[in-house]
């Protein structure tokens, strides 16, 4: 009889999610991970200097309490406390303008202008209906349960993000704040669907907001192991796997991992053909990271970014546009997009008293090997005169630490490939079923198949119910 009726290779939230949700159902599972701890993006360290603790990785979470998985955890007997900053975002657009983004629709729709009918007009029926659409678009390819409200959404996200500001939006705090939230998707911004990640950011803001952990994002992926152990469930750290035949009989085997990392610890289990389609999955642009250890809160010159957990630092909608563009151009773009957290504003865990972090990332092509921190810290003091005398210390990844970190982001893409029109439905191969393989045990539930990167555990909620369909019913 075999071991296990479930072994999942990797303990990031998509890994979690799966083994929580087969432990579930009775199952017997086991999670192998390569590190010292579970969580893959969600992980915190000192990283900096001694009592400032750092998010590696993700470290805002507009899916965190929106996700339909995440909506099932019980994360208050876990120990996790959500915070909501009184902004989830803000949008410099010049020194002392930005767009400010509320949790309420209509103080936010206000504050556009001329924009305020258009803005309101646009994301009130997706907002009364967030809980719906997100169950729709965060999963495979499907006939729709709403199918109006599908169609609407279809309508207006399956534009780019440029052709969609021109027809929506006058002012430039509207229109450099949708580029900052289109720019989620690491596509050029006249590119097709670029609207439609615009649109999701900003339905899931003012939906259920954009909340992070107390403690950091470390305390997620806490809370998920200890719930799956209280299932029954058996987690192992340090515990890498090189070939998938070194691991215990199982009827199933569930991998988080990125399609060439399959290909390399799989080997001749899967068919030539299979192989070969997967080694052509792409990846895309990297990301340049950086941490800051502060001695005092970031002086943004805008009062709205001063009250926002996350500030998108880029300027207007044509800046944004060019930053992106230039990653996609193979050169890191001189006045680049950056997405700045702010946590210890709202969370004094973070950084001794009187004392802040700062975490900030842009992108870049591929594996790039150029040092952005001046151009990132540049852009942050473009906004907030005086940012630079504030650092006590800093810690920087470049596209290959990323990699370092975690194995599946290749070339420093955090997504799990491309998403974009093609790519996004067929991840990581056209296939009916996205997490099955021609091999009948071997499933796939990384961000590499449906609905991609972002912490909210439905690949693996998908593939588990794939499993359960397949293998353990």
């Amino acid at each position: 009889m075999p071991q296990y009726d479930a072994i999942v290779v990797g303990a990031g939230p998509n890994g979690l999610a799966a083994a929580i949700t087969l432990a579930r159902h009775g199952c017997s599972v086991l999670v192998r991970e390569a590190k010292s701890t579970c969580g893959g993006g969600m992980r915190t360290a000192q990283c900096t200097l001694p009592g400032f603790h750092h998010d590696l990785c993700s470290a805002i979470h507009p899916l965190g309490v929106a996700s339909p998985f995440f909506r099932t955890m019980p994360w208050q007997e876990y120990g996790v406390r959500w915070i909501h900053p009184e902004l989830p975002l803000a949008h410099p657009v010049a020194l002392d303008r930005a767009a400010a983004v509320y949790r309420s629709l209509e103080e936010t729709a206000a504050g556009f202008g001329v924009d305020q009918a258009a803005y309101r007009r646009l994301l009130e029926p997706f907002v009364r209906q967030s809980d719906a659409l997100l169950k729709e678009v965060l999963g495979p390819l499907h006939l729709p349960r709403h199918p109006l409200l599908m169609a609407r959404f279809g309508i207006r996200g399956i534009a780019s993000a440029r052709s969609f500001v021109d027809r929506w939006f006058r002012t430039e705090e509207a229109r450099g704040m949708f580029a900052g939230l289109a720019a989620h998707s690491i596509l050029p911004l006249e590119q097709r669907l670029t609207a439609a990640v615009g649109l999701m950011f900003a339905v899931t803001a003012h939906g259920r907001g954009w909340p992070f952990p107390r403690g950091g994002s470390q305390q997620l992926a806490n809370a998920m192991q200890r719930y799956l152990e209280d299932l029954g469930g058996r987690v192992q750290v340090d515990a890498p796997v090189e070939r998938l035949d070194e691991l215990p009989s199982a009827r199933a085997i569930l991998f988080d991992g990125s399609p060439r990392n399959l290909v390399r610890i799989a080997g001749d289990l899967l068919p030539a053909g299979y192989r070969r389609r997967l080694e052509r999955f792409r990846h895309g642009p990297g990301s340049f990271k950086v941490d800051w250890a502060l001695s005092g809160p970031i002086p943004w010159r805008a009062e709205a970014c001063r009250r926002a957990g996350t500030v998108h630092v880029g300027g207007t909608f044509d800046e944004v546009a060019l930053a992106e563009r230039a990653n996609w151009q193979g050169r890191p773009a001189d006045n680049p997009f950056v997405l700045v957290a702010q946590q210890s504003l709202f969370d004094d865990s973070r950084a001794p008293r009187g004392q802040h972090t700062g975490w900030g990332y842009c992108h870049v092509p591929a594996s790039c090997t150029v040092d952005m921190t001046d151009r990132i810290e540049d852009q942050i003091e473009r906004f907030a005169p005086g940012f630079k005398d504030l650092i006590l210390d800093r810690h920087k990844m470049f596209p290959q630490d990323l990699e370092r970190y975690n194995a599946n982001y290749i070339g420093g893409d955090i997504t799990g490939g491309v998403m974009d029109a093609w790519q996004l439905f067929t991840r990581p191969v056209a296939r009916w079923n996205p997490y099955t393989t021609p091999v009948p045990h071997l499933f796939l539930c990384s961000a590499s198949t449906p609905p991609g990167g972002g912490v909210h555990g439905m690949c693996g909620w998908h593939a588990a119910r794939a499993v359960l369909r397949r293998r353990l019913r």
